[in-house]
């Protein structure tokens, strides 16, 4: 048993001493406790901290934050649906089993929000990336996948910066500013003119060229962020993440971050190489032979290229078009790369495949995005949004290898498999009701004089 106390205040005044025996403590959550079987049993702090070596003082300033628990903050933050860096820290202080899991007992502090900060700003990409690929080598062991298919899709993140705040890249006016001189411009103010916000606003809504380019506009706050158009519809500042996901398995071989006004033709190489990297550096034997997309990847060059110089063979959605194609002013080998590519689109392979394309990729931007918490980043620039959302896809493939080896992925996948089972429950007890029911009234039946007088030969019982 041991002792915990402070020391005396201002006034001299001591505390009592408190039993540490006596605080509270938590039997920890089931997944948790699982999920650091798995991290000790692959030898992941001792293998995290030789890796962090380098990025710390010895023996200067106050203790450190073990590397370990810095990357576990991150993982709760997505399998709890946190975006925010001071919802974790608030998370992990509120809770006794996150505690248990973070290995942080109730006489310490859990790290703040800005100690979060200082460690990421520490850690480089590269650090974030070779965790990436640890938990992808543990995949490749616990669920062993081939590789040679894999689909591929993007979809955007809202960055931490305001459209109100951009500015023009050549003057560096803001938007009130610019709508101020278009009405000089047009001669309807002059420059001494204290024109009010709703007067600008009435211009702005007036006006009809109000496109925005990316070529004229940049926020100061974060120049990585691109104008882009959200899934909901709306325009906002933001990044393009792109997933290839092992079709298979559904483990997710790369997650990269790109400028939002990247194109999918100009990323799509760029992505499957970088899932090839991932895979020769997690030592998994597997080689990427097929590549799945939709049509927003169609590109005749893009095809080409891919055919010309990689070994993958393509399957990728092509839109619909009126009348034939127009091949006299294109290369050849574009027409024969386009022309491949439909013959395998429309095999009933390349139809599964894209079935199969829409199910995994997707999901994986369900759990990554949606419910861990990733579409909303509060980081800013590229390089700390890749390290973030590095993590956030780790989780991910953490979640399918718990799922494989214990039935569950996510914390709260034992509240819906309780939901589940009182569910069945209640199901066969309204079964058993309704048929004894039933029973009972064929007895009555049964039971029932005939026309001679006499009960039938057959009663039943419930």
């Amino acid at each position: 048993m041991g002792w915990h106390s402070a020391s005396g205040d201002r006034n001299g005044r001591r505390k009592l001493f408190v039993a540490t025996d006596g605080l509270a403590r938590s039997p920890g959550h089931v997944f948790y406790r699982k999920l650091n079987e798995l991290l000790a049993a692959e030898g992941f702090d001792a293998w995290v901290e030789e890796l962090c070596r380098p990025k710390y003082a010895d023996g200067v300033g106050r203790r450190s934050i073990p590397p370990g628990v810095y990357f576990r903050m991150l993982l709760v933050g997505y399998f709890e649906g946190l975006s925010s860096q001071r919802g974790i820290a608030w998370r992990c202080a509120d809770s006794l089993s996150l505690r248990e899991f973070l290995g942080i007992p109730l006489t310490e502090s859990t790290p703040d929000h800005s100690s979060l900060t200082v460690i990421r700003q520490r850690l480089d990409l590269e650090t974030h990336a070779q965790v990436f690929t640890w938990v992808l080598a543990i995949a490749a062991r616990k669920k062993p996948f081939s590789g040679t298919s894999v689909g591929i899709d993007s979809t955007t993140l809202e960055a931490n910066a305001a459209m109100r705040s951009i500015v023009r890249r050549e003057t560096g006016e803001d938007w009130r500013a610019y709508l101020k001189r278009l009405m000089v411009e047009q001669g309807k103010a002059t420059p001494e003119d204290d024109i009010s916000d709703d007067d600008l606003r009435r211009f702005d809504r007036q006006r009809k060229d109000k496109k925005v380019s990316n070529a004229e506009w940049e926020s100061p706050s974060d120049p990585d962020a691109r104008i882009a158009r959200m899934k909901d519809g709306t325009t906002h500042l933001a990044y393009k993440a792109e997933h290839v996901v092992d079709l298979k398995t559904g483990i997710l071989l790369a997650a990269e971050i790109t400028p939002a006004d990247h194109g999918d033709t100009q990323t799509f190489e760029d992505s499957v190489h970088a899932a090839q990297a991932n895979l020769n550096e997690a030592a998994a034997e597997a080689s990427i032979r097929t590549v799945v997309a939709d049509c927003g990847y169609h590109g005749g060059e893009t095809l080409a290229t891919l055919a010309e110089h990689t070994p993958y063979r393509t399957i990728v959605a092509e839109r619909p078009r009126r009348g034939r194609a127009n091949w006299r002013d294109k290369p050849p080998a574009i027409r024969t790369a386009v022309l491949g590519n439909r013959r395998r689109v429309r095999s009933a392979r390349g139809r599964a495949l894209l079935r199969r394309r829409g199910e995994t990729v997707e999901r994986s931007f369900a759990h990554v995005c949606e419910t861990g918490g990733g579409r909303r980043s509060w980081l800013r620039g590229i390089d700390q949004v890749r390290m973030r959302y590095l993590i956030q896809a780790a989780a991910f493939n953490l979640g399918i290898v718990l799922r494989q080896l214990f039935g569950i992925g996510t914390p709260r996948s034992l509240q819906g498999f309780v939901g589940a089972v009182s569910a069945v429950l209640t199901l066969l007890q309204l079964a058993y009701l309704m048929f004894c029911r039933a029973m009972a009234r064929l007895d009555g039946i049964a039971r029932r004089p005939n026309d001679s007088g006499r009960p039938c030969a057959v009663a039943f019982t419930a």
